[in-house]
């Protein structure tokens, strides 16, 4: 008998053996993923593949996971998200040697880090439907947005700019060094707050499946 042949014989019998009873009564699927209520988890697999920034330049969220992405940024589980992101920015701040003089900033993002915009997209299909300029921005001048909880400064964008937000959010890190400041931390909701140039020391990128910024 091959060996190789053999070799899948035996893995095969000792994995029956491990799992028992629960192989006998197909209670475990092999090789694919099913959610709480035996759904395929695509749109958990689509949102993990947005936030490892594998899943780039996307427009819209798939229509068949707006329950999705609605259940998760209303539920308990963004709420634990973002604390485990903002808890380990907290003591990486907290270790961060300080020089004194007064040149060491931390960058927060605006847009689902300094404020929250779940009021707005409550209401637009938690990033189902294209965004609409007019709409985002009538909301914006309401003033409602709520602070989210740990964030303490805002990241602020000159609104004449229209080019690539990395590219804008890089040169204005470099400006801040040019001037002499040191960037200790870094965080965004967006793969463009944190990458390109003068990123800084270190960055922490928190979720947000309902829109994606280049």
């Amino acid at each position: 008998m091959p060996k190789m042949l053999l070799y899948f014989i035996l893995a095969t019998v000792l994995a029956q053996a491990d799992f028992g009873d629960a192989v006998k009564n197909n209670k475990i699927y092999f090789l694919r993923s099913r959610g709480d209520n035996g759904e395929w988890c695509y749109c958990s697999s689509w949102q993990y593949g947005v936030d490892t920034n594998n899943i780039i330049g996307w427009k819209t969220i798939p229509d068949e996971c707006e329950l999705h992405v609605g259940r998760y940024m209303l539920g308990a589980r963004y709420r634990e998200d973002s604390k485990v992101v903002t808890k380990e920015a907290y003591l990486y701040a907290k270790s961060y040697p300080l020089l004194g003089d007064g040149k060491d900033v931390w960058i927060f993002g605006t847009d689902e880090v300094a404020l929250s915009n779940l009021p707005y997209y409550l209401k637009h299909g938690f990033g189902v439907k294209p965004y609409d300029s007019t709409s985002f921005h009538e909301w914006i001048l309401t003033e409602n947005a709520p602070a989210l909880p740990k964030s303490l400064k805002l990241y602020k964008r000159d609104p004449g700019y229209y080019g690539p937000a990395r590219d804008y959010k890089s040169a204005e890190r470099k400006k801040l060094e040019e001037a002499g400041y040191r960037i200790a931390g870094n965080i965004g909701d967006q793969w463009s707050d944190l990458l390109g140039t003068n990123a800084g020391s270190r960055t922490f990128k928190l979720p947000n499946p309902m829109y994606y910024v280049s």
